[in-house]
């Protein structure tokens, strides 16, 4: 349901004083919406198949996306005759693109009941995306300032490219991890999530 964007992440260098390291990660997200038409489940299905957002260069269209963008800077103490990290931030934006269905009134109430359960479906597994980002960016940092101490400030960047790399592949691999399993959950999931919103109509009043 969901695809992210590829990711980059800027390392920028620069040395400071003997301070003790440092982190902050910094977090932002932002939310974009695409419109859809429809007043019948097949005419909301072709509407997300048309204008839904593309990710990862494929010309596919989904219901839902959630692009992420990775930074970050460090700074680099010189002392000793070593050279460790003493600061060190990673960033993340994410930007979650969402279906908005313009023209609802007037709609069975059995298509916005469907509606409601596949959006509110769509929007959890986009703010999944995002957190798992978030996630592994705290995951990211704290590595970098555990590195130990190298000879000079060259190789000790060099380290910390290598542990960014490191942590961006992993993110791949989770992300991807996380769609797998929703998709091959969807169909029980929806069904669960249907009756759920059934059964306050259905029980004794």
């Amino acid at each position: 349901m969901s695809r992210y964007m590829p990711l980059l992440l800027a390392i920028s260098v620069s040395l400071s004083a003997g301070n003790p390291a440092s982190a902050a990660v910094v977090a932002t997200k932002s939310y974009s919406y695409f419109s859809i038409k429809g007043k019948t489940a097949d005419e909301l299905d072709e509407q997300l198949s048309m204008r839904g957002p593309t990710a990862n260069g494929s010309s596919a269209r989904h219901p839902g996306a959630t692009k992420i963008r990775f930074g970050g800077d460090a700074t680099y103490v010189e002392e000793n005759g070593r050279c460790r990290v003493g600061t060190a931030r990673v960033t993340v934006h994410t930007q979650i693109i969402l279906p908005r269905w313009n023209n609802r009134r007037g709609a069975s109430p059995e298509l916005s009941m469907i509606w409601d359960t596949l959006s509110s479906d769509i929007k959890r597994h986009e703010e999944r995306h995002a957190e798992i980002a978030r996630t592994q960016a705290r995951s990211m940092e704290r590595k970098i300032l555990a590195l130990p101490p190298q000879p000079n400030c060259e190789a000790m960047q060099e380290l910390v490219t290598e542990v960014s790399t490191r942590g961006i592949a992993e993110h791949d691999r989770l992300q991807a991890r996380f769609d797998q399993v929703e998709a091959v959950n969807f169909q029980k999931r929806m069904l669960r999530l249907l009756n759920n919103r059934l059964k306050p109509s259905g029980g004794e009043r």
